[in-house]
């Protein structure tokens, strides 16, 4: 005889499951066998119903064990291993010499720590139970219940042990292998409170002067403080911890000008020792070693919530695990956080291991190794920390993205260390919004934008390079004819002739305005389109889209003329702007952004054919004119050591044509020219409210001390 019980349940929902049983029993008598009793305590194990498995038990399994006991024993167990999907098949029935019939069975469930299999055997035996309402009582057969039913070896006194071997996470790195993220050592605050100050009224408390000093120092409430002190498993030499703060760091002590936080911090355990009862020690936490510089990108991780425990079912987060919530630790969160190990065994009372029933040993979480160029990040930072803005650097070769930085920013490490409502508050309520990821957003490009107008005219024929614009020019404004009333396109510089070369040179916006209503709407549209707006760009981490209307279309002639030059309704994402800049120099083919590092980079195409090579270089000429020519808005960029190619531009921010007190956008778009250097490197930079305030040369300055400091001047032999 064989019977198959296949039970799909997970016990920790106490949820039914499906139950299924084959017998080959030729004939059922009316009274229930052993086997199939068996699969009926199956069937209510599947349920969660453990109360009714305790009714299936003899009359001496229930006097060696109670109803609470038994529920409690079979519940701890079955669910503190998350058992599911049960699988029993019964092997078969035999007769014992003390009139007892066995029920052979094997046994298979999933658990936390992988699959359990084991082969057992239970007894049951005919007993007289009393009938309902004075009726006749019958024999019937029950389990004689002993631990073992529950899995072989397992003793009355024994336990079922379930152990975590928790995995490392990963660390992220730069390309050079220096840390982003990873483990790093801060500073434990405790108090041992045998060695703190009593009350000197004697009742028992702590000294509450001492108690107010910590909470001043500490930024934690005196209550706060108490309560830790106060917890069940406290003893007087305990060493209770109650913050954490950042490591001292000794070696920038030593430097000429040490860092002023350093200091501070410094300064602060140093006066936090002299509190009685106070130690501070080192503790191993999740570190950022670039912080502020880098937090955007870098993102931090939290502690799980119970939100995040139900919307990650099955997938090894523990209470107390964190989690990724920003930037790459949340992007590579899988890959990052390995998987715990989890080892099911039988344990005596003494704490030995007996027999273990299964076990998943722990893989820890990957490395991810980036593009970025840390010490590029910090740079960047460091030129730009004054003012609201946003950096991408690529390498124009490769597509690899060498940095992502937005100024300014917060520190991540607050996040682990923990960060108090006062600087929460402070960070959100910040005007410069240092919370913003703001390379992820797009903006209105301004000038920056021209040359994709004119690749895009010199691709749908609609000029060449040598037309001239302005023979019908009339000074610094223009419009296409009355039908626009009062509206005028507007530009700085007059010159001659207005030709392709000499308005990206000037940033003229009137040819640009010219030429875009010359290309014509739909014709500008497609080019576009076909230069990825209106979708997602294939970059690891998800920007928002280009557009070039908040419709469908452009919808009239002047705003078609505004798109000309990077303004009407035209907005696009810097690390967008930074791939389209890659058709130049790469003769046509827009190279693919990606941040994830290899060992032997090739570039990969995102459009490829975006533009012919001859359209290609006559921009990239250009735009080197941008830089080297001294009417160029970016000559303030020019080197004499290297080519740099490049366009300014500066974007109106308005809530109308009217509104005379908008904001500005200062953008610097500029790259290597020479492919072939061993430090190529591309740039966009866009800098808030420049308005007044020096315009687009204050991206323009600050790129120029960047590429400095990245490609140093060679020495005179």
């Amino acid at each position: 005889m064989v019977l198959i019980v296949i039970i799909a349940a997970v016990l920790l929902a106490a949820a039914a499951g499906a139950f299924l049983f084959v017998t080959h029993r030729s004939a059922r008598q009316k009274q229930k066998q052993p086997d199939e009793l068996l699969t009926e305590y199956m069937q209510f194990l599947a349920a969660g119903n453990y109360d009714a498995m305790y009714e299936l038990l003899n009359a001496q399994s229930r006097l060696n064990i109670s109803r609470e006991d038994f529920v409690a024993r079979n519940r701890n167990i079955y669910e503190g291993i998350e058992a599911a999907d049960i699988r029993v098949e019964i092997k078969g029935t035999e007769q014992k010499e003390n009139g007892s019939e066995a029920v052979n069975y094997q046994t298979t469930m999933n658990s936390q720590a992988g699959e359990i299999s084991f082969f057992n055997q239970v007894d049951f035996r005919l007993e007289e139970i009393p009938g309902e309402d004075g009726k006749k009582s019958a024999e019937e057969y029950r389990m004689i219940w002993n631990d073992w039913v529950i899995f072989p070896q397992l003793g009355r006194t024994d336990k079922v042990r379930v152990s975590t071997d928790r995995a490392d996470r990963g660390s992220i790195l730069d390309r050079n292998g220096n840390l982003l993220a990873g483990e790093g050592t801060a500073s434990l605050v405790g108090l041992v409170p045998g060695k703190m100050n009593r009350d000197p009224a004697g009742l028992g408390g702590y000294a509450a002067g001492d108690l107010e000093r910590l909470s001043g120092l500490l930024g934690i409430s005196v209550e706060g403080i108490t309560k830790k002190l106060s917890a069940g498993w406290v003893r007087d030499d305990s060493l209770v911890p109650v913050k954490t703060l950042k490591h001292v760091d000794e070696l920038n002590l030593l430097a000429d000008k040490p860092d002023e936080a350093n200091l501070q911090n410094q300064a602060l355990q140093e006066e936090l020792l002299t509190v009685p009862g106070v130690m501070i020690t080192d503790t191993t936490v999740r570190s950022y070693p670039l912080g502020e510089k880098a937090a955007h990108l870098v993102g931090y991780v939290q502690n799980v919530t119970a939100e995040d425990l139900e919307k990650h079912p099955g997938e090894g987060y523990l209470a107390d695990s964190v989690i990724g919530r920003s930037g790459m630790e949340g992007l590579f969160e899988k890959e990052l956080k390995g998987q715990n190990g989890t080892r099911i065994a039988i344990v005596t009372q003494d704490g030995e291991e007996k027999l273990v029933l299964a076990s998943i040993p722990r893989t820890d979480g990957q490395d991810i190794r980036l593009t970025i160029d840390g010490g590029l990040q910090q740079t960047i930072y460091d030129a730009f920390r004054d003012r609201k803005s946003c950096t991408v650097a690529m390498n124009p070769r490769t597509g690899e993205v060498l940095a992502l930085v937005n100024t300014p920013s917060f520190d991540n490490n607050d996040f682990i260390l923990g960060m108090s409502q006062e600087k929460w508050t402070a960070l959100n309520e910040d005007e410069r919004n240092p919370m913003l990821n703001r390379f992820r957003q797009r903006f209105a490009p301004g000038s920056s934008f021209k040359p994709i107008t004119g690749i895009i005219g010199l691709s749908t024929g609609t000029f060449g390079p040598q037309e001239n614009f302005g023979e019908d020019a009339a000074g610094l404004s223009w419009q296409k004819d009355g039908s626009w009333g009062r509206y005028y396109v507007t530009t700085l510089h007059g010159y001659s002739p207005v030709n392709l070369e000499n308005a990206l040179i000037y940033s003229d916006n009137i040819y640009f305005a010219r030429a875009a209503l010359k290309i014509g709407s739909e014709n500008f549209t497609k080019g576009l389109d076909a230069l990825g707006f209106n979708q997602e760009i294939p970059f690891e981490i998800a920007v928002a889209q280009a557009q070039y209307s908040n419709t469908e279309t452009i919808g009239t002639e002047i705003q078609l003329a505004d798109s000309g030059y990077g303004q009407g309704q035209v907005l696009i994402n810097p690390v967008h702007l930074a791939s389209l800049y890659t058709m130049f120099p790469n003769r046509g083919t827009v190279l693919k952004p990606y941040l994830l590092y290899k060992e032997n980079p090739a570039p990969e195409a995102w459009i490829e054919n975006a533009c012919t090579p001859e359209n290609a270089e006559i921009i990239e000429n250009a735009l080197v004119k941008v830089v080297n020519s001294e009417h160029g808005t970016g000559h303030k960029a020019m080197r004499d050591d290297v080519v740099l190619a490049g366009k300014t531009g500066t974007a109106e921010i308005k809530a109308s044509k009217d509104d005379a007190t908008g904001t500005e956008l200062g953008w610097f778009a500029v790259y290597t020219k020479d492919l072939n250097l061993d430090n190529p490197l591309l740039m966009v930079s866009m800098v808030e409210d420049v308005k007044n305030d020096g315009g687009s040369g204050v991206a323009v300055e600050k790129s120029k001390e960047v590429f400095e400091r990245y490609i140093p001047k060679k020495s005179a032999e």
